[in-house]
């Protein structure tokens, strides 16, 4: 017998995630000489790199790699609990935020125990749904963003959770405070909600969605966050869910020991007090979106207006200006995996980048014969 016919069912028929291309290997293919000829501008990452409090962090503690990490995260917890206004008992650091929706799988999916979420959310939603063999609800969007009502229209009684990101990846969207209220008024008792705010602190405090007050109130909710996108730290690969304390304990029950690098959370404590970068982080990304939408309306494009650092762009046919925006030495994400072929999503770099793009995009849209 083969692999696939020794595999759990269901397994062989899983979508595979499809990651960016490294920067070195595109540079190689092209035939470019200096991978710094290369502008990547599709995995939202933080154009101004790592914190540099993280940095330091990681110097100063490279030569205790020797040692096994914490596998409490004892300090990241009471970092975090103290930043945040809630008890280190509520807090679960991960792998980035995706191990964190694997544990929920692991904790509270299975075939008769779904998902419900938007049509055009995070895939890896539906991935790790699936995997678990658990039915998945997709909801369309309404203008690129959640429709909140018709999520709730969607939960049948086998619905365990309901993922909502935001904002959302990949179209920059948000729903506010008063939608999120009035759903939440309004969820069934049997229903986790699973609120994603990977992008929430690049926006100011003053507009984002106070959704820590539910897990304060103990409601059946689950933060998932990250030092991936705002604090520059996408490659040490930590997050972290907030969440009562019972959901807490049963997700710690399947998780693998160790499962934060010691690095990771030792970078993750010096960022989370770096209130000048997040600062500085702010600023490029608001900059950097007005750059691109001033671009796009020069070249006849239409955009979704974003609060996250990417935007998503409508240009026609999203694999092929991709694919010649790739010889052009700049990264970009086609949408056609999240059902919108004539979409790229862009990531905020910086001017230069932010320039270089357009110029690789205004020459792209013209070998389609668009404009540009």
């Amino acid at each position: 017998m083969t692999f696939t016919q020794l595999a759990r069912e269901g397994v062989k028929d899983l979508a595979v995630y499809e990651p960016g291309r490294p920067i070195e290997e595109v540079a190689r293919d092209l035939g470019f000489e200096d991978a710094e000829q290369i502008h990547k501008l599709a995995s939202n990452e933080n154009p101004l790199g790592p914190s540099p409090a993280a940095v330091k962090a990681i110097t100063r503690f490279a030569r205790q790699m020797h040692r096994y990490p914490d596998g409490g995260a004892f300090y990241l917890r009471h970092a975090i609990a103290k930043k945040l206004q809630v008890d280190a008992t509520q807090l679960l650091p991960g792998c980035g935020s995706n191990e964190l929706i694997e544990l929920l799988g692991h904790a509270f999916l299975g075939p008769g125990a779904g998902i419900v979420m938007a049509d055009r959310a995070f895939v890896v939603y539906r991935l790790v749904a699936e995997s678990f063999g658990a039915p998945v609800v997709s909801v369309p969007m309404k203008q690129f963003t959640h429709d909140l009502d018709a999520m709730l229209q969607a939960i049948r009684p086998d619905t365990r959770i309901v993922f909502i990101s935001n904002p959302n990846n990949p179209t920059g969207t948000m729903v506010g405070m008063a939608a999120i209220d009035a759903f939440m008024a309004r969820v069934p008792e049997h229903v986790i909600v699973c609120f994603d705010e990977a992008y929430i602190e690049l926006l100011d405090p003053a507009i984002q969605p106070d959704v820590l007050k539910y897990v304060r109130e103990g409601r059946k909710v689950v933060l998932l966050r990250t030092f991936s996108k705002t604090y520059g730290l996408a490659g040490l690969r930590i997050g972290y869910a907030i969440a009562p304390e019972e959901c807490i304990g049963l997700m710690n029950r399947v998780r693998q020991p160790f499962n934060v690098s010691a690095i990771a959370m030792e970078a993750a404590v010096a960022a989370l007090d770096d209130d000048e970068f997040v600062v500085r982080t702010r600023k490029v990304v608001k900059d950097g979106l007005h750059q691109l939408q001033i671009g796009f309306t020069t070249c006849g494009l239409d955009y979704v207006p974003s609060l996250a650092n990417f935007i998503l762009v409508n240009v026609g046919q999203g694999r092929k200006v991709f694919e010649n925006m790739l010889r052009e030495g700049v990264i970009v994400r086609p949408m056609d995996a999240y059902g919108l072929p004539e979409y790229i999503r862009i990531t905020v770099g910086t001017t230069e980048e932010n320039q270089k793009c357009l110029e690789a995009l205004s020459f792209a849209l013209s070998l389609s014969g668009q404009k540009g």
